[in-house]
């Protein structure tokens, strides 16, 4: 069954959406995970059914459950968060595949630094007003400027999983 989703503007329900982050630390032994609490964006969906817009995240609200680990994430180490307060998906097409797939094209930034990001997200049913798109994709921090590594046990892929609840915005 395709989902139907309706042209104009659409904006990011914070309270009804999720970004989290998995990555391996301690030599691959231990899984870090946090959500960050500040989300933001908005969408616009052309006639065509393609569409464009852009995801926010507040680089300091990533919980992990562990103040210490927080306050590192937050520093120029990672996130760099005093300098660089938001992470930003800017998408630049989103194309529907199938029935319920999305190939999104944009750019990540994260740091200061914009990379190329492709990814495939599912279309939730949606009605008039709201849909929702998830996705789960892997990033390369050491693409961010992100290469903190003390003794090695910090390598390998960050995976990210998102749920993005939209609803219609008033012109």
């Amino acid at each position: 069954m395709s989902v139907t989703v309706e042209t104009g503007p659409w904006r990011l329900d914070p309270t009804a959406s999720t970004v989290a982050l998995r990555h391996r630390t301690m030599w691959g032994l231990v899984t870090v995970k946090g959500a960050f609490t500040e989300i933001g964006g908005r969408g616009e969906v052309r006639p065509d059914g393609s569409a464009d817009g852009t995801v926010t995240l507040g680089a300091a609200s990533l919980d992990t459950g562990n103040t210490r680990r927080d306050t590192h994430l937050r520093s120029a180490d990672f996130f760099d968060a005093g300098n660089h307060p938001e992470i930003t998906f800017a998408v630049r097409a989103a194309d529907r595949l199938d029935a319920d797939g999305v190939r999104v094209t944009g750019s990540l930034t994260v740091r200061g630094v914009t990379e190329p990001q492709t990814l495939t997200a599912r279309l939730l049913p949606a009605d008039a007003d709201a849909l929702t798109l998830e996705t789960e994709f892997d990033v390369d921090r050491a693409r961010f400027g992100m290469g903190w590594n003390l003794l090695g046990m910090v390598r390998g892929l960050t995976t990210v999983t998102a749920s993005l609840r939209f609803t219609r915005a008033e012109g």
